[in-house]
């Protein structure tokens, strides 16, 4: 058992606090952490029993950083996990935050994939898509559960095209630069073909495709 022998609030951050056991150094906690479990000097106290209390108060710290990064956009958990890992939070605690935010119902990546999907599908292919999910840390499955309600794409790339082409000669060309961007953009070859094959000005399917 060690006596807690000074409480001081920190220069850089006043809303956390350093402790000291036996005028020693021993760990920075939130104020509120404190006034909440009744921290105060001359109190006996345990190393164990207090180390809880910093986790605590570093999950809550975590977790309002989280929320803070969340407040602009939504955000996957590979993403939110790599912001707390680059704050320098130690994989337990951001384990503990992850798990938080999912029962607060803050962070989902099934609906996240669904609301990117929602936002970006009209300039650009299942598969790039795809391809940008799985960098953003979405899993296969929520992926393709997104994907499935876009169904046919052949709209989509007309209208790419269509913007692509806008004041471009309709030559063979230009018709073949119009497939390539529509594969770039991550559109299936039939449908980039079919997209783009009416800007041909010599009918001729293969040319340049």
């Amino acid at each position: 058992m060690k006596k807690i022998t000074d409480i001081k609030p920190q220069v850089k951050n006043k809303t956390r606090c350093n402790v000291y056991l036996d005028n020693l150094f021993f760990c920075g906690l939130e104020l509120e952490t404190v006034v909440k479990h009744r921290l105060k000097i001359g109190d006996a106290v345990e190393e164990e029993r207090l180390g809880e209390i910093q986790r605590e108060s570093e999950i809550s710290r975590a977790f309002d950083k989280a929320l803070g990064f969340i407040s602009r956009s939504k955000k996957t958990e590979k993403q939110i996990c790599n912001y707390l890992n680059g704050k320098g939070y130690l994989p337990s605690t951001v384990s503990a935050v992850i798990e938080k935010l999912k029962d607060y119902r803050f962070l989902s990546d099934a609906e996240y994939a669904e609301d990117y999907v929602a936002a970006y599908s009209a300039n650009k292919g299942k598969r790039l898509l795809k391809m940008e999910l799985s960098y953003k840390g979405v899993s296969e499955e929520d992926a393709e559960n997104a994907l499935a309600s876009l169904g046919d794409e052949s709209e989509n790339a007309a209208r790419v095209a269509e913007k692509y082409m806008r004041g471009k000669e309709h030559t063979r060309e230009t018709a073949g630069k119009c497939y390539r961007y529509l594969i770039s953009k991550g559109f299936d070859y039939e449908t980039a073909k079919t997209a783009s094959e009416k800007y041909r000005s010599d009918g001729n399917e293969e040319d340049d495709l």
